[in-house]
This record gives C-alpha cells, structure tokens and sequence, in this order.
C-alpha cells in the first residue's frame, strides 16, 4: 500500500491536464507574444495610416516629432496596460477564481482585436491606440493568472515544467507575430488591420473550451471551501479516484496560512516571513526585463544590417532568432525539472552577461575587421538562447512556488507591476541612451546581469520536486522568523503530518 501511494504522489500528465495548459497558455500567453511583436514588421504602414488620417482630418500633415510621439504612445500603451492588468489580478482571481478570471480576460482581446482590425476602415488611429491599452491589460493579466493556474493544477513532480509553458507560448505567439508581419505575407498596405486583429482568434477559441476544464483545486477547497468539487477536479487532472493525500497537503497549506490571514500588497511588504520571497521576486522580474532583451530585440537589425545581411533578407533573420527563442524555451521545459530553477536562473543570466560585453566591444570595434560583425550576431544569439534559458521562463514558475496560497495573488501583482514597468521604462528610455551612448549602452545591461546573478547565487534556493510547503521551511529559515512576530508568521503550529511527506 505504501508502495502504491508513493508512486501516486508522482502525478502524470492526463489529458486534461495536457489540454487546459495548452488552451490556457494558448489562448493567452500567446496573445502576449504576439502582441509584442506584431507592431515591430508594419510600423512604417502604420506610421503612414495615422499622416494620411490626419491628413484627411485637418488638411495637413502631421510634424515628425508629433508622429514620433504618436507612434512612441502606441507602442507604450502595450506595457502600461501590462501594468494595469497586474494591479487586477489580486482582486479578480479571489473574486472569480484562476480559471474565471482567464475567461473574463479574453473581453481585453476580442474587443481590441475588433477595434484594430476595423481601424483601417474606420479611418481612425485613435482605436489602435485604445486597442493597444486594453490588449496590454489581456497581456498584464494572463502573464500573471496563467502561470498561477497552471501551478496550481499540477502536480510537483510537474509543476516546473508545465510553468515553463506560458513563456514557450510567449515565444511561440512572438515567432507566430514574426512570420505573419513578413512583407510578402500580412505586413503590406492591405494586410497590416488583419495582422493584429489576429489575436482575437485564440480568446474566441479559449472562451468557447476553457469552460470544459476544471478549476484549480487549490482555489476551490481553500478559497471557496468546496471540497467535493475540489476533489472532483483532482480526479480529473490526476486520472485516478485516490486524491486523499493531496486534499490534505492543500487543507494543511490552508492551516498553515490561517495564521496569515488574507496578505494584500501592503502586508506582503509588512510581513517578515516573507521578506526574502519579495525581494527576489522584484529582484527577478527587474532583473529579466532590464536585463536589455528588449533593447537585444530592437538594436538586432541594425546589426544584421551591418554584418552584410541585404535589407530585404533582415526579416527572415528576425524570424530565424524568434524560432531559436522557440526551441530554446522548449528545450527549458524539458531541463527545468533536471537542473532545477536556481541552475538555469544562473546559467541564463551568466550568458546574458558574457554576450552583452563582447557585443559592446565588437559593436565598438565593427569597423575593424570584416569579421567583426559576425561575432555580433553570434552575441545576439547566444544572447536570445541564454535568456530563453532561464531569465525569461524562471521568474514567473517561481512566484508560484515561493508563495503559499494566500499571498500568491499580492505576490503577482507585485511581481506583474515591476515586470510591465520595467518593460515600460526600457521602451521609453532605451531609445536615448541609444542615441547618447550607441555601442556602449550594452554595459548598463551586462551590469544589470551580472547583479542579478550574483543575487540569485547569494539568495535563492532551488525549489524544484518540493511541496508549497517545503519551500516555505526554507524561507521561514532565511527570514529568521521562528520565533519572532508568531502572529503574522505565514507559517504557524505545523501540524507534525505534514513532516511526515
């Protein structure tokens, strides 16, 4: 019998488990990706859309710096709807639970989709730029509500590697957008409205079979105390009726956090217990987006361009990187329950680092040499390949598992907000520091990696095949809280089964 039980603890992947990832991460992380990139391939067009429209309107032509301006709020609205969705997420996932607020979501991509779609007809660049606020919320939520539900419906011996997910459709949806925004394809003067009203594709089809998928049982026995449609959805996503130990390992989480207490934003950053989590939760997510991946992406053509790739060939290169992210990102799924999160986070961040020195100096050497150029590129990939690794997939998977049920929304929306604001201020300021540093601008983020390396080193610990709880021993011990504040301790009179795993 005990034989029997330790072998049904190693959860397996079901059918439905296999299918609500993908549906969930299909019909939202993918719009997020998409939605990044989409915008990149027909921005002359639209640049040229919104003159014309404002030709039409007053007469004349718009200055450069007023379309400059234009098209910078376009884009920027992405990242700042990203923020304003995180700020949603803590009340929206109590409210309407994981699965419920993934469904709710799909209205901030079927309406923009609508909206950017007719934009072109409607001569109208102000429903572009709407479109682009509320695709951004889309992309702030689901970045955040995914990876949580995700982690909640699988088992340990799988949450890794089903967290990593989200980001392989990140990745995908960005390859996707890159594809479709070939010249030859949708990026022309007829194509551009249909190339983003695109995304509204993967929320229709997510709206109509996410309903058949179960909620995360977490949610519904500790949340909503339901336990017999806890167990139900259990026994769907584990393919087996015995689902008594896990109820249990989730009833003595709940235990465990009674003492807490529902954590809002405020307490999360009050509480000792939880210092250490927070701080490598913001330490994380600044670190993966102010590590220059973005700035990588956006400098990436000019450096092809320089190493003798012809202006019409640079795009199949873009999409070329955009499919090694692909293949990486899946590759990390495989490795991220071999090598652990901690490995991966350093390995990543370490490549980050390594490919952003030697691109300052052979961007700062590039007329040298004939060769020069091409160990540029080799940085862009090895670069792109390094934080497919771990930076990008890593941060995400570990809110979930750093954080116990109670504090794990505050914890997203903490998280979400540095993410999209990072985002956001590396869009707006990378662009000047372009001009004010060019080459040399690669150094703020090969120290920003290095940073973050050496804090992961210092800091987080390896997580992986690890129960909720065990993860919370080990910060319990780092935040040094056994005997100090027992009343706000996350972790509070541990019932002795529970060492008993």
């Amino acid at each position: 019998m005990e034989q029997q039980d330790s072998v049904k603890r190693d959860g397996r992947l079901t059918p439905v488990l296999a299918l609500a990832t993908l549906i969930a991460a299909f019909g939202s992380s993918f719009q997020y990706g998409y939605n990044v990139a989409a915008i990149n391939s027909p921005a002359e067009l639209m640049k040229a859309f919104y003159n014309e429209t404002y030709y039409d309107r007053i007469g004349e032509y718009m200055s450069e710096f007023s379309l400059t301006l234009l098209w910078s709020v376009s884009v920027s609205m992405f990242p700042f709807g990203g923020f304003l969705g995180s700020l949603m997420v803590g009340p929206l996932v109590n409210k309407l639970g994981r699965k419920g607020t993934l469904l709710f979501n799909n209205i901030f991509s079927i309406v923009p989709a609508i909206l950017m779609g007719c934009s072109k007809v409607a001569e109208s660049f102000e429903m572009i730029i709407v479109a682009r606020l509320l695709v951004g919320i889309c992309a702030g939520l689901s970045s955040n509500v995914v990876p949580m539900y995700l982690g909640e419906l699988a088992p340990k011996n799988l949450r890794g590697a089903l967290g990593v997910v989200p980001q392989l459709f990140i990745t995908i949806g960005i390859l996707v957008a890159q594809i479709f925004g070939l010249r030859s394809i949708l990026a022309n003067k007829q194509g551009w409205p249909v190339l983003l009203g695109v995304t509204g594709i993967p929320a229709a089809l997510q709206l109509l079979l996410l309903p058949f998928f179960p909620e995360s049982p977490r949610y519904l026995l500790i949340q909503r105390k339901d336990e017999e449609t806890a167990k139900n959805a259990l026994r769907r996503l584990r393919g087996w009726d015995d689902v008594d130990t896990e109820i249990e390992e989730i009833r003595e989480e709940d235990k465990a956090e009674k003492a807490a207490g529902f954590v809002s934003v405020r307490k999360l950053f009050s509480m000792r217990s939880l210092r250490w989590q927070v701080v490598s939760i913001i330490v994380l997510m600044g670190g993966q987006q102010l590590s220059g991946v973005n700035a990588i992406y956006y400098y990436a053509d000019q450096i092809y361009l320089s190493a003798g790739v012809k202006e019409q060939d640079v795009q199949y290169v873009t999409a070329g990187t955009g499919a090694v992210n692909v293949l990486m990102t899946v590759c990390a799924v495989f490795v991220v329950e071999l090598l652990g999160r901690r490995f991966l986070l350093l390995l990543g961040f370490s490549i980050c680092f390594a490919a952003c020195c030697v691109l300052t100096a052979a961007l700062a050497l590039q007329d040298a040499a004939s060769w020069v150029p091409y160990i540029s590129i080799t940085c862009v990939i090895s670069y792109v390949v390094g934080h497919a690794l771990g930076p990008s997939p890593i941060p995400a998977l570990l809110i979930t598992e750093i954080f116990l049920q109670s504090s794990r929304p505050a914890a997203f929306m903490v998280g979400g907000s540095v993410h999209w604001l990072s985002n956001f201020t590396v869009g707006l300021i990378f662009p000047f520091i372009q001009v004010g540093l060019g080459a040399y601008s690669f150094i703020i983020f090969a120290v920003i990696c290095l940073l973050t390396t050496i804090y992961i080193f210092l800091v987080v610990p390896e997580t992986k095949s690890k129960t909720f709880i065990e993860i919370n021993r080990i910060f319990t011990k780092m935040n040094k809280v056994s005997g100090v504040h027992p009343e706000k301790m996350e972790l509070k009179d541990f019932p002795p089964s529970a060492s008993r795993q």
